[in-house]
């Protein structure tokens, strides 16, 4: 009996010490699943505590379309050439972003939800928004759909103008040319304003404010009524103009210092009997016999072609520069650029024709 008893004895204490092995084993096993568990809500919580740092970018919004118009992410990411689970983490994280749900899931597809129908619309109306500057950047690039403003004196703005115009237009027909005609003054203060582009223009001296771009100069020639008595000269000086009714630029006018700064220096006294800021306004005077003047070749060649006036060189050089004018501070656009390469030899070449034709 002692004997079996001690055996039994013996038998639970095995028994026992098993049962605690075993029962020591399930416990670790249960710890490491625990921690694991642990693990993993810790992994969730910090992933949703770094959530709010992230920014919105430009790959979240391009899955939310993608998945938008496939109602799957799988879909989806064969279309933007990338894993499911990236999509999932990409949708996940704009959720996070926006502090709100996109989808409902029903089983593999997708639905949006109210909020996410708004924020499509928004993002549609973002992505039109850049298509359209897509369309503007290529409107820059090949000048389509652009505007250059150009201000020209009348006698400018005629033949020589157009000329430079038709060539511009062949070469950039989706440009639209706005011209704008006006005095000298009135072309200078266009072009330092900024309202138009670039100008063209006839001036005597400098143009403070204004960047100029002188192409041809020009001398200025006496303009006298036909069958007046100083036709029987060659040419005119300065003395033969005394005592004479003279048609003189306005006050304003560079010209118009210029010119009685010359007179002044010979002593030569005129009289002033009228005053045009037009060299055509000049010349319809001095052919309707109210006195001589002096004029730019330019405007001088053309009135004569009406009749009724005689040119003679004047010794005394004045000259006018026929100049491309640009605005002052300004950055010079590649439309006024591609404007002036074209306009430089057209001027170059009718001014040259110009001088070579006799006065």
């Amino acid at each position: 009996m002692v004997f079996l008893d001690q055996g039994r004895t013996r038998l639970a204490g095995r028994i026992a010490n098993v049962n605690g092995v075993a029962s020591l084993h399930a416990d670790g096993l249960n710890m490491s699943r625990h921690y694991a568990k642990v693990q993993y809500l810790s992994s969730i919580l910090q992933y949703r505590i770094d959530m709010p740092k992230l920014k919105l970018g430009v790959r979240h919004v391009e899955a939310f379309r993608a998945v938008m118009s496939t109602s799957s992410m799988t879909v989806a990411a064969r279309a933007m050439h990338t894993s499911q689970p990236q999509i999932s983490r990409l949708i996940s994280q704009l959720e996070a972003i926006t502090q709100f749900s996109l989808f409902e899931r029903n089983g593999s597809r997708l639905s949006p939800t109210q909020d996410g129908l708004r924020f499509y619309r928004e993002v549609e109306k973002t992505f039109a928004g850049l298509a359209e500057l897509e369309s503007v950047a290529e409107n820059i690039r090949s000048f389509s759909a652009a505007r250059l403003g150009v201000a020209a004196m009348p006698r400018l703005a005629g033949d020589l103008l157009v000329k430079i115009v038709a060539q511009f237009h062949a070469a950039h027909p989706d440009v639209l040319v706005s011209i704008h005609s006006g005095n000298a003054v009135n072309v200078k203060d266009w072009i330092r304003s900024g309202f138009c582009d670039t100008g063209l223009a006839l001036l005597t001296g400098d143009a403070p404010g204004i960047r100029v771009e002188r192409i041809s100069t020009l001398q200025c020639v006496a303009v006298l009524p036909a069958g007046h008595p100083l036709c029987r000269f060659r040419k005119l000086k300065p003395s033969h103009f005394d005592n004479q009714p003279f048609i003189s630029p306005t006050g304003e006018s560079l010209l118009r210092s210029t010119i009685d700064d010359v007179f002044a220096a010979e002593h030569v006294k005129r009289q002033i009997v009228a005053e045009a800021s037009l060299g055509s306004s000049v010349c319809a005077m001095v052919r309707a016999g109210i006195g001589v003047s002096l004029v730019n070749m330019l405007a001088a060649r053309d009135e004569q072609l009406n009749g009724g006036i005689e040119l003679r060189p004047f010794s005394v050089e004045i000259p006018t520069e026929v100049a491309l004018l640009y605005p002052p501070y300004q950055a010079q656009t590649r439309l006024v650029d591609a404007f002036a390469k074209i306009a430089r030899p057209i001027i170059r070449d009718e001014m040259a024709d110009l001088k070579k034709t006799p006065a």
